[in-house]
Parts: structure tokens; sequence; C-alpha cells
């Protein structure tokens, strides 16, 4: 066998294998584990590989031989998920060395499902950032293009998706983290409904506007990921008791007659071979029997400066725990504190300063000034009221059509390190993607076409609350009429 040829398949066709005999989950962790070898040290998808132990791992959870959807598949898992006795650094120097004691809803329900788990997928520090270049520990590459960023926060996942260095991923999404990426590496990226999966084991950014969610090559991945870990959790006070649907059997169901809005949106940034690729996608959910009609969202123009409130000032209050008292980078105090300070705000100095990377001070500092006093109504209270109304619009939106259409990012992957020395560029990144989080509601990017550098380019499907079942059905169709999600980059061939 080639190496990388399992490594290359989607989770559908391993079940397959799987199930005949064919092959064995320790076959197909080898193979990936080789694949790793030889391409995670260019592409910087993982911050860790342990081989040995993953190997281990694997015999100790086939031994219990619980079957199921996932059984014997290798997922992998972004590094800011809780997984029981694994280090979890969110990519920061804050949290080196801490491990955690539990898990995850999300990781119980993969094990649940017979899934493997291999961590620690890169990401921008505590999943602040468009690119994966804000990682303390290395700069994720993009498989289609070395000299391009795969996205982020969720790079890593996507990266590896892509490059056939994962079978699928764990991702989280808090204003465009797994569409993103997933966009830019050509791969799908799902963020459900807010409370449709658990956030218990995930650490917290923006906690209401976090979701985890599935990368994965293919549609029917997706759904098999989502399946194994939707569902109500008493220990997540926001995760919805709403029933879940049968995504994968769904999948084929019929689309003709679904209604698919098209909205006005801001063009500032957007590049003419992605508004090509859209216009196209268009088209061809047309000919799939869709009946297509513009709609308005008049305040998603709003979306960017609404997040940017929102989210650091839940930032902020969420890092304030990072101070070197109970677990994680503590400084150490090498001098006598000033008179200023005592010795123990000399410690909490030097570790904050010394742990965060430059964009989660940023943020901290944004949102700490925005939850300042004679600050709050202006800004963050005043989000909140834009918030509503950007909810409103898409609301509306879903009473005359099942489905929206628009850009995943305004262009294909951009080039290592072209942003990072302005903020405001890289954070218009995310433009088209913030307001699903700010509105709740449940996205998927799916690849639609190629810039002229052979760049992948995806398209963003957006449904009404706890409608994946359309939303995977809409995306499902698109891809079965169209080959993009079939291309490889060479780097993974």
């Amino acid at each position: 066998m080639v190496v990388g040829e399992l490594a290359s398949k989607t989770i559908h066709e391993l079940r397959v294998l799987l199930d005949a005999g064919t092959i064995s989950p320790q076959e197909l962790l080898d193979d990936l584990l080789t694949r790793l070898a030889q391409l995670n040290p260019s592409l910087g998808a993982y911050i860790e590989i342990a081989p040995e132990r993953l190997r281990r791992q694997l015999g100790e959870r086939l031994s219990a031989d619980r079957r199921g959807l996932l059984w014997g598949i290798p997922i992998t898992i972004k590094d800011n998920i809780c997984i029981a006795g694994e280090e979890t650094t969110c990519a920061s120097r804050i949290l080196r060395g801490f491990r955690s004691p539990y898990d995850a809803t999300v990781i119980e329900r993969l094990r649940r499902a017979g899934a493997f788990m291999i961590p620690r997928a890169n990401l921008d520090e505590f999943a602040f950032g468009s690119s994966t270049e804000n990682s303390t520990w290395l700069i994720t590459r993009n498989p289609w293009a070395p000299d391009r960023v795969p996205g982020g926060s969720s790079g890593g996942c996507a990266s590896a998706v892509a490059g056939d260095l994962a079978i699928a991923a764990l991702g989280s999404d808090t204003g465009g983290s797994i569409r993103q990426p997933a966009s830019f590496c050509g791969v799908v990226g799902l963020k459900p409904t807010y409370g449709r999966v658990s956030r218990y084991g995930l650490v917290a950014f923006a906690s209401s506007l976090d979701q985890i969610g599935p990368i994965a090559k293919d549609v029917t991945d997706c759904a098999m990921v989502l399946s194994a870990i939707a569902g109500h959790d008493a220990r997540d006070s926001t995760s919805a008791p709403v029933e879940v649907p049968d995504y994968v059997g769904q999948l084929g169901g019929s689309v003709k007659g679904l209604r698919l809005g098209v909205p006005e949106l801001p063009r500032e940034g957007l590049s003419d071979e992605v508004d090509c690729a859209i216009a196209q996608a268009v088209t061809a959910f047309e000919g799939l029997g869709f009946e297509v009609e513009p709609v308005q969202l008049p305040n998603i123009g709003k979306s960017v400066a609404t997040y940017y409130i929102i989210a650091t000032a839940e930032a902020s209050s969420n890092l304030a725990r990072y101070d070197g008292v109970q677990y994680g980078f503590r400084a150490a105090v090498h001098r006598p504190p000033s008179t200023v300070h005592s010795e123990l705000m000399e410690m909490y100095l030097r570790t904050r300063t010394e742990g965060f990377g430059a964009e989660a001070k940023r943020r901290i500092l944004l949102g700490t000034y925005v939850l300042s006093h004679g600050y709050y109504e202006a800004y963050y209270l005043k989000g909140m009221k834009v918030r509503t109304l950007i909810k409103r619009d898409f609301d509306e939106a879903f009473s005359r059509c099942d489905v929206l259409l628009m850009p995943t990012s305004p262009t294909p992957a951009f080039r290592l390190r072209e942003k990072v020395d302005d903020p405001l560029q890289m954070y218009l990144s995310d433009i088209y993607t913030i307001s699903a989080n700010l509105a709740g509601i449940p996205a998927v990017s799916v690849p639609c076409g190629f810039s002229g550098e052979g760049l992948p380019i995806g398209m963003q499907l957006l449904a009404a609350p706890f409608r994946e079942d359309v939303l995977l059905r809409t995306a499902y169709a698109y891809e079965q009429a169209t080959d993009w999600h079939k291309q490889k980059p060479a780097f993974s061939v």
C-alpha cells in the first residue's frame, strides 16, 4: 500500500473498509503517522505528535470494542479543546504544561462513537486570529501554497485535513475560525447553531459566540462528525434541549423548490475571482432546482465593529483567570518588587506580560477598555443592541428563504506575514463570517472554485437556527453536482 493512501480517504470510505475487515484501525493510524512524520515539519499543522503514545492509546481504546459510527477513525483535535491527561495550551505560553483533568463533552461523545483522538492541532493563540500566525509554538502553512496562510484560528485543523494529515478534525468558531480556514484550504467546515454542540471543555474565548464544529474532506464526513457530537448537555447552561436529526440519512433528500437567498453585501476587499465563483455557484443552484432571490441584511455592514466590541470584552473577562497562580506558566520574580507592587502583584504582572502574545494583549486591552467605567454604555451596550438588529435581519431573511449564500472570505488565502502588521486588514478577513456568530445561526463553508493562482475559494451557506439538516442537504446537493471537493493540493500527493 502506498504511504498516505488510507490517510487520503474520507470517513465514509474508511468506514466501509474497516467494517469489511479490509484494513484495521492500527493500519490506518500507522499510515497517518507516517504521513505526519513526512509532512508536518513543513506544514506545522500539529504542535506536537507522540506516535508511541497514540499507538498505545489506540490499543487501549480498541480493547473496549465499542463499535459506533466513527469506530477506529482518528479525529484531530484543536489545542483549545480539553482531553483528559493531554496538554492543552491554546497555543499560548501562559498555559504551557497544563494538562486537562477531564474530557470535553465533545471528546466524550466522539469516544462513545468509537473515534480515536489525535491532539494538538495548531491555532492562533486562544483562537485570536485569522491566519494561524499568532501561535506561540509555530506557524502553520497552507498545503495548496506553503507561502500562504491556512486561515485561522483553526488553521492547523484545516491544513491537516487538506494535506491528508488528518481524516477529519474538530475546531472552534467564534467569528469564522472554522469556515475561513476551510475556505482557504479547500475543505468543508461547519459552525453549528449556538447551543447545538456543548461548549463544556472548550477553553473560552467569547462565551456568547464560541461554538465547536467539524472540519472534513466532504459534506458527508461533516454530517457524520456532527451527528456524533451534537445534542443537549446539562453541564453547559447554553446547550439547547433540541432534538438532533439524522443528518447523514437526510443528505440525499430532495432540494427542488428550496429557496436560496443571495444577500446584498459590503464589497470592500472582495476579489473579482471570489465574486465570479459565487456567481457561478448561484447558477449551479438554479440548475439544481432552487428558487433564487435577492435578500436584504441591512445591518450586516456593522458586523465587524460589533463583533470586535463584544468578542474582545468577553475575551478580556475570560482571560482574567490566567494569572500564574493555579495552573500554567508562572513568571519568576528575580528582583525585589518595587514600592508600588507587592511580590504577588509583581508575579501577576510578569506572568501576564511574558505569558500572552501580542494579539492576545491587544484584545485584552480592547476588551478592558470597552468594559471600563464610562465606556460600557457607549460601546458594549450599544454593540449588544446592534447584535440584536443583525439577528432580526437574519430572522426576516429566513422567513422568506431556506438558505442564504455568500462568500466565506473576500479573498483566497493571503501570503504569510502579509497582514500581521495591519490588524484592521486581518480583522476584515472575517467580514462575511462574523455575522453568523452574532446571530447564533449555523453556517458551512464548501469549496466552490479556484483562483487564477490555483488557490481554493469557498462559499458560505447559512440557515435558520437548528436547521443544520437543511444546510447540510443543500451543501451536499451542490457538492454532488461539482468536483471542487475532490481536488487535492500537490503538496499532499
